[in-house]
This record gives C-alpha cells, sequence and structure tokens, in this order.
C-alpha cells in the first residue's frame, strides 16, 4: 500500500502489523459519514476482510436525509447498516441544557447502543476514527469529544463489552484526508466537512428540544448549501432562543467602529482562553459599521478581556419570532486553530434572507465572526 509523503508510513504500517497480530473474531465500526470513521473502517476492512461489520446509528441529531445519503456513498466500498436508535437518544438527552452533560450523556448512550450491537454480532473490537485533535481537546478540558475513550482513562472491555482499535489516534485532519485518498475512499467523503458526534444536538444550543433540532435542521441544509463552493473547512448553522440584554458596558467598546451596539444572548457558549476551555457569554453587534472589514475585527475589541466566547455580527432580523441562527464558517488545516474567511456581504445577506423565508419560527440571523481561539469552532 502507498503512503502520502506527508503521513508517517512507519506509524501506519505499525498500525497494521498491530492489528495482524489481534485476534479478531468480529470487529463493529460504527459509520458518521466523516472521513475519520470512514477511512478508520475501510483501512481495517484491507486487514480482517468481512469480519468487519459497519454500522450508521441514526441518533435523531443528523442532517436532512444523511443515514440513507451516506449508505448510498458509500455502497461501492463498504456494506453499511442502518440502525435508528434516535427515540433512545431522545428519551436520555431531551430537556439538556449543558454543554458539557450532552456531550457526556451522548457518549453514555451512544456506546450503551454500541455494546448491545457488539454482543449481538458476536464482535469483540470496535473501530472508531479518534484522531489526534479529538483526545488533545479532550483531556485539555476543552470540550468532550465523545470518540474519546481510552484515553481519558475508560476501560471499554469491562464497561462496554469491547476493545478499541484506534487506527488514526496520532493524525491529524490533513493526514488523515491524504491516506483517505491513498485508500480508494469515496471524494464527496474525503471533501466532506466535519460533523460532531453529538450532531445537532449541540448546534441546537442551551435547552435541547425536538423544535429546536428542526430549525437547526432546516438552517443547515440552507447553509451547507448555498456556502458548499466556497473553499471552506467547515460551514453550519447552529440556533437557540432569541433572547438577549443590551450590554451599555461592550457598546462602549465598539464606540467609534460605527453606528453598533452590543447585546448578551442568555445562553453561553465554549471558547478557548490560554490552553484551557471557558464557557462564557454569546454577544450579538447589531448596526452599521463603517465599513465592512470592521466586522472582522469585532473579536479582537469584544472577545479579549471580556468573558464572551463569540462575537456574532447581526446580518438581518424581522422582530418576530422565537429563534436566532447563526451562521459559522471557518477556514483551517488542522482544526486546532480556525480563521473566519472574510465572505462578502451579499452572499451573507442572501443565505439570511433564505433562511428568515423559509422558516417563520426564526426572527434574526447572523454570522459568527469569531476565530479559534478565543472561540471553539462548534458552540458546545
Amino acid at each position: 500500500m502507498n503512503y502520502p509523503l506527508m503521513i508517517s508510513i512507519s506509524a501506519i504500517d505499525k498500525v497494521i502489523e498491530n492489528m495482524r497480530s489481534l485476534h479478531i473474531n468480529c470487529a463493529l465500526a460504527a459509520i458518521s459519514g466523516g472521513v475519520d470513521s470512514t477511512t478508520a473502517a475501510i483501512l481495517t476492512r484491507r486487514i480482517i476482510g468481512d469480519r468487519l461489520r459497519a454500522v450508521f446509528i441514526d441518533t435523531g441529531f443528523m442532517r436532512l436525509n444523511e443515514p440513507e445519503h451516506i449508505k448510498e456513498i458509500l455502497r461501492a466500498v463498504l456494506p453499511l447498516e442502518i440502525i435508528n436508535a434516535s427515540d433512545r437518544f431522545y428519551r436520555e438527552m431531551l430537556g439538556l441544557s449543558d454543554a458539557e452533560e450532552k456531550r457526556t450523556r451522548f457518549r453514555e448512550v451512544f456506546y450503551t447502543v454500541l455494546s448491545e450491537i457488539a454482543k449481538e454480532y458476536d464482535c469483540d473490537w470496535l473501530v472508531q476514527g479518534t484522531i489526534a485533535p479529538d483526545w488533545i481537546e479532550t483531556r485539555g478540558g476543552i470540550k468532550t469529544q465523545h470518540n474519546v475513550l481510552e484515553q481519558v482513562g475508560i476501560d471499554t472491555a469491562s464497561k462496554y463489552g469491547f476493545k478499541l482499535i484506534e487506527p488514526l489516534k496520532d493524525l491529524y485532519k490533513d493526514q488523515v484526508r491524504e491516506l483517505a485518498k491513498s485508500l480508494g475512499v469515496p471524494s464527496e467523503i474525503v471533501n466532506r466537512q466535519p460533523f460532531p458526534g453529538p450532531g445537532l444536538s449541540i448546534r441546537a444550543v442551551g435547552e435541547l428540544t425536538l423544535e429546536k433540532l428542526d430549525v437547526a435542521r432546516r438552517a443547515t441544509d440552507i447553509v451547507e448549501r448555498r456556502l458548499g463552493n466556497m473553499g471552506l473547512s467547515q460551514w453550519f448553522a447552529a440556533t437557540w432562543e432569541y433572547d438577549t440584554v443590551p450590554s451599555s458596558e461592550l457598546s462602549r467598546v465598539v464606540n467609534g467602529l460605527g453606528d453598533l451596539h452590543v447585546e448578551l444572548f442568555s445562553i453561553r457558549a465554549t471558547g478557548v482562553k490560554g490552553d484551557a476551555r471557558s464557557y462564557g457569554h454569546v454577544a450579538l453587534v447589531r448596526g452599521y459599521p463603517v465599513n465592512w472589514d470592521v466586522i472582522y475585527e469585532l473579536h479582537k475589541y469584544l472577545a479579549t478581556t471580556s468573558d464572551v466566547t463569540h462575537v456574532i455580527y447581526e446580518l438581518m432580523g424581522r422582530g418576530v419570532g422565537k429563534y436566532f441562527v447563526s451562521i459559522r464558517a471557518i477556514v483551517t488545516d488542522d482544526f486546532m486553530t480556525a480563521d473566519v474567511p472574510r465572505l462578502s456581504r451579499e452572499i451573507l445577506m442572501d443565505v439570511a434572507e433564505e433562511i428568515l423565508s423559509n422558516d417563520n419560527r426564526i426572527s434574526s440571523v447572523g454570522f459568527d465572526v469569531t476565530p479559534k481561539p478565543p472561540a471553539t469552532i462548534e458552540y458546545e
């Protein structure tokens, strides 16, 4: 097998050698549709053949038509079974509000479901696409990635009944994509933007409800379609209640940048301060900047010295409706740091107008202008 030069050949060969030395009766692979889990599964299947069983767990937190779409893309390279566990996830997670509680509860339900499937198939191993940023951020306390287990002291054999195979755990996203190409992973998967394991449950920010999930799902479909050919690393929508209070203190901070004022949402969102996780305010900037480029500098004024993790510029509102939708777009090589692309006002206003016109539950739409750090890419 030939590997791209940027990947350590010895590291991958060591993974392959290790897997060949294991006594694997059956390995279960949980596919999300992203490049990490797919690459890990296809690499393992090259080694153990039909002893790999690949499943897609429909958690109810997926994008529109996601399970069927992924099954069709992978039909030629990876047989995939869809298992609908949405009712179980709803039962355990609806009503949760705290970001970390959502992530840890999702992890518990997800692996309990996988444990039951593994026992049914008599699989003694689980293959998953954990990569380096996942366990670095989890061990660093920035946010819990659901697929980080052994690295935080969870003994999967005793707790869930399976041992782990994590062939990508020392690689970064750009390296995984290169490996995926060499393995013949479909290009749509190779170039697919990352999607969080807990899915839309952490993009329906704050209290998790079915209505909020539906708003996030519909807005995400519009944002992904409208910004999909712009060379971005990740682009999506998140939603929460439009509940704000004015901040005269922060409004004074941006005085001189235009006719602007600042409000703070009642929800909070994750960020990065130094090497640690922060959980702070989300600031909404409304009004007219002296020029468009000013909006991309707002985070320097609002998220460096205050308890603000995300800064959002309001694009369009109509004064009625329950929810706010934030458009998030970033560019990055390794997802450890990320920049905000300088998208034109016209493009963003068109997207905002479509989001508002398609869902009367939405009161306002904004654009998140905060890089990582001080923000995380996701809100929870």
